[in-house]
């Protein structure tokens, strides 16, 4: 398959019939192993667009895989998080790995699984489906067995007598392993202290110079899609990294910054209410005396005259 060529996977037949395995044995969740997939392109490339969730444990792949505009190389343990919808290309390389041969699981979820449950909107709120691949989940041995024991548990369950409530416990399934995914990335937050310190460095200097530029006052606050963007990571992730390592998002990060600068302003300076909102990116006034307020719990003038 050549680099132009995307290919469209709808269902999870989709991706069996694709990596030549056989039938799925449920049509909306399978749990594959990776050492079963067989590459059949004569490039070593693949470019596929899914429109199921997937959940990958992988092991010693020899290959770079792209989700997004970023790229990693999978020769360790970790987990990887992929949302429908998004495009994901993968290289593989040439090796005789025969040592340590490829090894994992995927785990593909179709959305219509979740129809009638919590898990059809709460599983949105879990923003590690839109991390790029560079920001995969490493697990220690101990948390790689539990998420093997869902994974065997999630298989057992679809694969038993399907009733009445095995959608219920399979769902349930889920949400633990969603849960536990949450957990050990905030453990890899904390874990990982020098280089999240270093991204929050980053930051800082990045609100340094947005604020600094001229065009600051014509183009208003950065958002927190052009701040991520110049830190070459996702949004999710940096506010994820942010929250765990400050307690605020990025979005919150940029408005403490944005009511700091106010505030010098306001107690030093002798420039009108109306001068300083346009001075910080605000069209209207009325708006930065809104968003002060929000913020502090007093306008403008309030804070001013406090000083007085």
């Amino acid at each position: 398959m050549s680099n132009s060529e995307i290919r469209r996977l709808e269902k999870i037949s989709d991706l069996h019939r694709w990596n030549e395995l056989p039938p799925p044995e449920h049509p909306l969740i399978s749990l594959v192993d990776y050492k079963d997939i067989k590459n059949s392109s004569p490039t070593n490339e693949f470019t596929w667009i899914q429109s199921y969730y997937t959940i990958s444990l992988k092991r010693n792949v020899v290959g770079k895989f792209r989700y997004g505009q970023q790229s990693y190389d999978f020769d360790e343990g970790v987990m990887t998080f992929f949302a429908p919808d998004q495009v994901i290309h993968v290289e593989l390389l040439d090796s005789d790995n025969t040592t340590h041969p490829p090894s994992g699981w995927i785990l593909a979820i179709h959305p219509d699984f979740f129809f009638g449950s919590n898990l059809a909107k709460d599983v949105k709120k879990y923003p590690f489906f839109k991390y790029s691949v560079k920001e995969a989940l490493f697990l220690s041995e101990k948390e790689e067995n539990k998420v093997l024991d869902i994974f065997n548990n999630i298989r057992a369950e679809y694969q038993a007598n399907m009733d009445q409530f095995s959608q219920q416990i399979i769902i349930n399934q889920l949400e633990l392993l969603l849960s536990y995914s949450e957990r050990f990335y905030q453990r890899q937050f904390l874990t990982r202290k020098k280089s999240n310190h270093e991204l929050l460095d980053k930051l800082e200097d990045c609100l340094d110079a947005y604020f600094a530029n001229e065009d600051f006052i014509n183009n208003g606050l950065p958002s927190v899609q052009e701040i991520a963007e110049e830190l070459t990571v996702t949004p999710d992730y940096l506010s994820s990294m942010l929250k765990s390592l400050t307690g605020q998002t990025t979005q919150q990060h940029i408005h403490h910054r944005v009511i700091e600068m106010a505030k010098v302003k306001l107690s030093v300076s002798n420039d009108s209410v109306s001068q300083i909102a346009y001075s910080l990116g605000f069209e209207h006034p009325q708006s930065f005396s809104k968003f002060f307020k929000s913020k502090t719990k007093q306008t403008p003038l309030e804070y001013r005259l406090s000083f007085n």
